[in-house]
C-alpha cells in the first residue's frame, strides 16, 4: 500500500508539471499572437495591352443546300480579301468550321392543328484573328461593315484587348505589395514605440485588372477588362507581423 501511495504521487506530480507547462506555452501563444500588426499592401500599374483577339460571322439562307454553300463560299472569300487589304496577315485569320441547319416554320390549319414546314437551309461560319497589330484589326473591325452593301449578312464582334506578359507582370505586382505592406507595419511598430518582429501570416488578394479612368468596380472573384486597350492592374497583400 505504501508504494501504491508513493506511485500515485509520483504520476501526480509529473501530471501537475506537465499542466503547468502546457499552460505557460498556452499563455505565452496567446500572448505572442495577441501582440501582431495587421496590415493590408497594395500595388498598381498601368500598361497597354499588345494583343487583339476579334471576330465577326456571315450567313446565308436558301431553299438549296448547294446553293447556299457556293454562297457562303464566296462570302469568306470577301471577308479574306477585305482583311488582307487592312493589312492583316492571313497567317493571323481563322476561318472555323461551317454550321449548317434546317429551318422550318410553324402553322396552324383551320381547325386549329399545329404543322410545320420546311423553309431552307441556313448556313453560317466565323471568322477570327487574333494579332499584336492593334491598330489595323481595330480599323478592320469598324470598316468590314461595308461589305454589307456588297450583299453579305455580317455581324462584327467588339475587338477584345489582352497581355502576353501579364504573369511577369503579376509577379512584380506581388513583390511591390508585400514591399508596401512592410512598410506599413514598420510605420506602426515605430509609431506605436516597437519594432517589427518577423513575419507570421501572409494572404494574397484577388488580382483585379479593369479598363484606365473607367470608375470599373473590382470583383469578388477578379476584375478581367478585356474591352479597353489601356488598363490598370491591382493586388493586395494582406500580412501579419510580430509587434516586439
Amino acid at each position: 500500500m505504501k508504494n501504491t501511495g508513493i506511485i500515485i504521487s509520483v504520476i501526480a506530480g509529473i501530471a501537475f508539471i506537465i499542466f503547468g507547462l502546457l499552460f505557460a506555452n498556452a499563455y505565452k501563444y496567446k500572448y505572442k499572437n495577441s501582440n501582431t500588426i495587421n496590415v493590408t499592401g497594395n500595388a498598381k500599374t498601368d500598361f497597354e495591352s499588345d494583343i487583339v483577339k476579334w471576330s465577326a460571322s456571315y450567313s446565308r439562307k436558301s431553299m438549296d443546300l448547294s446553293e447556299a454553300s457556293e454562297q457562303l463560299k464566296r462570302d469568306r472569300e470577301l471577308v479574306r480579301d477585305f482583311l488582307v487589304r487592312q493589312g492583316i496577315k492571313e497567317a493571323e485569320i481563322l476561318f472555323n468550321a461551317v454550321n449548317i441547319n434546317r429551318e422550318f416554320n410553324s402553322s396552324t390549319d383551320s381547325n386549329g392543328n399545329s404543322y410545320t414546314t420546311f423553309s431552307g437551309y441556313s448556313l453560317s461560319q466565323n471568322v477570327s484573328v487574333e494579332s499584336k497589330d492593334l491598330n489595323k484589326v481595330d480599323n478592320a473591325s469598324r470598316e468590314i461593315s461595308a461589305l454589307i452593301s456588297q450583299g453579305i449578312e455580317l455581324s462584327s464582334n467588339q475587338p477584345s484587348y489582352y497581355f502576353s506578359g501579364l504573369e511577369d507582370l503579376k509577379l512584380k505586382l506581388i513583390s511591390q505589395a508585400s514591399q508596401n505592406a512592410r512598410s506599413r507595419a514598420e510605420n506602426i511598430a515605430k509609431e506605436a514605440g516597437s519594432s517589427l518582429g518577423e513575419l507570421v501570416k501572409a494572404d494574397l488578394g484577388i488580382f483585379q485588372i479593369t479598363g484606365q479612368n473607367d470608375n470599373e468596380e473590382f470583383s469578388y472573384g477578379g476584375a478581367f477588362n478585356t474591352t479597353s486597350r489601356s488598363k490598370t492592374a491591382n493586388i493586395t497583400v494582406k500580412a501579419s507581423y510580430l509587434s516586439n
